[in-house]
């Protein structure tokens, strides 16, 4: 959990702290809140779910927000208002080690970078997640990824794997996690 003062500060550490869903006091700011919610929801994505508590009275626009609070309210309530808005565990998510995949919202998150995924970087990270600290050769796992058995060409895969460690590696030029094992192919280490 990451707690800020205002709106900047909120945005400074979106990527830092990967959130899942965000509370905006916009109470506490004597605002209604609803340029931060576009703010964050520009900067993050479009599906951040954002609960916004407001005075007591105070109406704004549901499209604000997924959830609105009017003070005041238990602390109940805001944890009934929270749990439906938290992805889910199950069969749709994998974890390992800090890496945890949400394969229906094609999200990931480790070590509080939050990133979502293109379908083919989705099934890329499932593969390697599902045979994590095992080494899968490149051809392999192109025609697993592409659904196909032509091989001829697996630089993509290349590419792929890159924009994967921009997604789950805190430096992808050093990475800790997905390591190219030269002439044969990948491993993802948790």
């Amino acid at each position: 959990m990451t707690v800020v003062s205002n709106g900047s500060e909120a945005l400074l550490s979106l990527d830092e702290a990967g959130p899942d869903v965000m509370v905006v006091n916009a109470a506490s700011l004597g605002s209604t809140g609803v340029r931060i919610c576009q703010s964050l929801r520009e900067k993050q994505d479009e599906h951040l779910p954002i609960i916004l508590i407001l005075e007591a009275g105070k109406v704004v626009d549901k499209s604000a927000a997924d959830a609105v609070l009017n003070l005041p309210f238990t602390v109940q309530k805001l944890v009934n208002r929270i749990k439906p808005l938290l992805p889910g565990d199950g069969a749709n998510v994998l974890h390992a080690g800090p890496i945890r995949l949400d394969i229906e919202h094609r999200r990931v998150k480790c070590l509080g970078k939050n990133a979502r995924l293109t379908p083919r970087l989705t099934m890329l990270l499932q593969i390697l997640l599902q045979h994590r600290g095992e080494v899968i050769e490149r051809e392999e796992l192109f025609k697993q990824v592409w659904e196909t058995n032509y091989t001829g060409d697996t630089r993509t895969l290349d590419v792929h794997i890159s924009w994967l460690r921009r997604a789950i590696e805190m430096d992808p030029d050093h990475p800790r996690f997905l390591h190219t094992v030269r002439g044969v192919g990948y491993r993802l280490d948790v």
